[in-house]
């Protein structure tokens, strides 16, 4: 029951903590000496684990903590009995020895955390006084404990009085080689606050008394210091922020300058590849209404085709105005019709960054806190480590390229700031030259880190202005891997979240199809980066045409028929959605067998999303099919009522859409004669 304790203590423990279990007052002699044991057996583990700091002051705690196990193991072996008048001391003194070793534990498996060395030796002045401290409280401990109550050995005993007294005189000092190594590290850290690149040979010291030795080892650390910075901003407390960016920049230009072959497995490196990329970090300036210039939270459109933010576009009409307020053309109608695609990107986007739709103005805690550097010493060491990148992808060797692409895509993976960093220093034409590589890794690595680039607003301007279209439409077409294809998917993506692009992506020779072939021959992954793009593509009206020639309904109709993923089948549905809204594109909609799959999806989804697309394409399905759509549909009874559920369980606008088709459907004269649903 002790030990169950001291795990459930341990769960999500904040680096540095201690939060130990005392035992309860009650517990059985036998049962605290047995948890004893089983704590001192796991600190004495640590006899044999890699210590890079901290080596004496941990090698000397192992070493009293293994003699008081010889000294519990007795008592146990003769059984814990304790005299009447001193059991109480005696249980007080286990108990505090209790909650001492659990402490001790934490500590030793902080110091030899695999990734956490620099961190650790930062820290090294803190970490020296916790041993003393710890140790100290087990010497307190043990000068209350009645050992002639106590029925042990005598030579134990001897050395339980000389633990003591060791204990209570313990001097645990920070080591002078890790003060050292600290103080060299904090000079060097200064030099990059000025400005100026350290001594290479100083970092190799430093990284070698550290025991970080490769590639691998390096970035262990990068990825053990984001982690801290993630867990102190989940806190709201940031006061080591500032110094956790500087070493994580240090650590990232060391990654680079310092280790030139990538000694990780090549599965890492697709990994990072085929993680899902897509809907976020889209241009926020698409998004705001032109009335109120604040991001819409419900989006709508007005019979001129401008978008405006409902509370905004209502209050001008209400204010008397029958004008557009962009274009000034009279309105023709006030109906205000919901925009559901872009109000999906909308969410998407806060979601993906941080931002809460009602007060999206605030600061988020998420990506967006990277848009400023964390340090001063981490704005220089990326400037300075993005113009090394720059130069290696210009003047390297094959081999420096590949690895200066992939070191792009892993600093503009999740930073703001890196990714100003990498476009201002020159990194895109490079790597868009890189993209026709013969070699799959080099063309898979450029296009990454040319889509992490995509997502900064001036990163999209670069890759046009240089003529990014082009080669990144080849990687999509003939990639030298399907996990480029799919990045370049994604890619196409992010540059169509800026209005201006969208038409000249769609007016591209081949665009539209290679996208088109990527749902066709690509895995699950590639299928909805594909279809994602064709929606960004398709907030263009023009573009409609364009994807409805390219055979895009039948695959989609396919993917509802064929896949088990979710998020596939609703982002499926939302391009169906927009193009059902087409007359040319419902005719296509009901030439494929998908009417059951589509009424099927919204009886039976749990996803609201998806029930809102598929009463939408319903609805437009309707209008354009005429009689021949409204008899088939109305003669599921099974459709009725899922449209009665969605009044009151769907969304508002979900609910508007459900009853616009049930009084289509209930108006109808059904031909109860006529084609049923398979």
């Amino acid at each position: 029951m002790i030990q169950k304790s001291d795990r459930a203590a341990a769960t999500d423990r904040r680096f540095l903590s201690f939060p130990a279990v005392r035992p309860c007052e009650t517990v059985e002699p036998a049962v605290l000496v047995d948890s004893l044991i089983a704590l001192s057996r796991a600190i004495c583990g640590f006899q044999s684990r890699p210590f890079a700091t901290q080596r004496r002051n941990a090698r000397e705690a192992v070493r009293q903590v293994r003699v008081l196990l010889e000294f519990f193991e007795d008592v146990r072996e003769r059984g814990p009995a304790l005299a009447c008048s001193s059991a109480s001391a005696a249980v007080l003194c286990f108990s505090e020895l209790h909650t001492a070793f659990q402490k001790i534990r934490f500590l030793l498996e902080d110091c030899s955390c695999e990734g956490a060395r620099v961190w650790i030796l930062m820290r090294s002045r803190f970490v020296a006084s916790q041993f003393r401290v710890l140790v100290r409280a087990v010497g307190t401990a043990l000068d209350v404990l009645p050992l002639d109550a106590v029925d042990a050995g005598g030579e134990v005993k001897e050395l339980v009085e000389l633990v003591a007294k060791q204990a209570r005189r313990a001097n645990f000092e920070l080591d002078s080689q890790d003060e050292y190594a600290m103080r060299q590290v904090q000079s060097m850290l200064n030099y990059f606050e000025k400005g100026i690149e350290p001594d290479r040979g100083v970092i190799e010291w430093v990284l070698d008394y550290l025991e970080i030795r490769s590639w691998s080892d390096c970035n262990k650390e990068i990825k053990f210091l984001e982690g801290e910075i993630e867990s102190e901003c989940s806190d709201g407390n940031e006061r080591e922020a500032p110094l956790l960016s500087s070493l994580v920049a240090f650590m990232s230009y060391c990654r680079v300058v310092l280790f030139e072959v990538l000694d990780h497995g090549s599965s890492q490196q697709t990994a990072d590849a085929q993680s899902l990329e897509t809907l976020s970090s889209l241009n926020p300036e698409d998004f705001r209404c032109p009335i109120s210039l604040e991001l819409m939270t419900d989006p709508v459109t007005v019979s001129t085709g401008q978008t405006y933010d409902r509370s905004s576009i209502q209050r001008w009409l209400k204010a008397g105005n029958v004008t557009c307020p962009k274009t000034g053309e009279r309105l023709a109608s006030t109906e205000l019709v919901p925009n559901s695609t872009l109000r999906k990107l909308i969410k998407q986007f806060c979601a993906d960054n941080g931002i809460s739709l009602a007060n999206s103005g605030r600061r988020s805690s998420d990506i967006t806190r990277t848009i400023v550097p964390g340090s001063t010493v981490a704005a220089e060491a990326i400037r300075k480590l993005s113009r090394i990148l720059a130069r290696r992808l210009v003047f390297g060797t094959a081999e420096q390229k590949n690895k200066a692409a992939y070191e792009i895509r892993l600093l503009a993976k999740s930073n703001i700031f890196n990714r100003t960093c990498l476009i201002e220093a020159g990194t895109v034409l490079p790597l868009l030259s890189l993209l026709s590589s013969p070699d799959a890794a080099t063309q898979e690595n450029a296009i990454a880190a040319l889509l992490k680039l995509a997502k900064h607003t001036s990163g999209k301007r670069v890759i046009v202005d240089c003529g990014g279209l082009s080669p990144i439409l080849s990687v999509l077409k003939k990639g030298l891997s399907l996990e480029a294809r799919q990045i370049a998917a994604a890619t196409m993506f992010y540059l169509s979240s800026v209005k201006g692009y969208r038409k000249l992506i769609g007016e591209t020779p081949g665009a539209v199809p290679a996208l088109v072939d990527l749902i066709r021959n690509g895995k699950s992954c590639g299928k909805q980066n594909a279809v994602v793009a064709i929606f960004g593509l398709l907030l263009y009206p023009g573009n409609q045409c364009r994807v409805i020639a390219a055979g895009t309904i039948p695959l989609l109709a396919n993917v509802l028929a064929s896949s088990e993923k979710d998020e596939l089948i609703v982002d499926s549905l939302a391009v169906l959605a927009s193009l059902a809204d087409n007359a040319d594109g419902a005719a296509t909609i009901l030439q494929t067998p998908v009417l059951p799959l589509i009424v099927g999806f919204l009886r039976s989804s749990a996803s609201k999303a998806g029930k809102e697309y598929s009463v939408s394409i319903l609805l437009s399905l309707c209008r354009h099919g005429g009689k021949d759509v409204i008899e088939v549909l109305a003669r599921d009874s099974s459709l009725t009522a899922a449209l009665y559920s969605l009044l009151t369980d769907g969304t508002s606008h979900a609910s508007k859409k459900a009853r616009s088709l049930l009084k289509i459907l209930l108006n109808s004269s059904n031909d109860r004669n006529g084609p049923r649903l398979s």
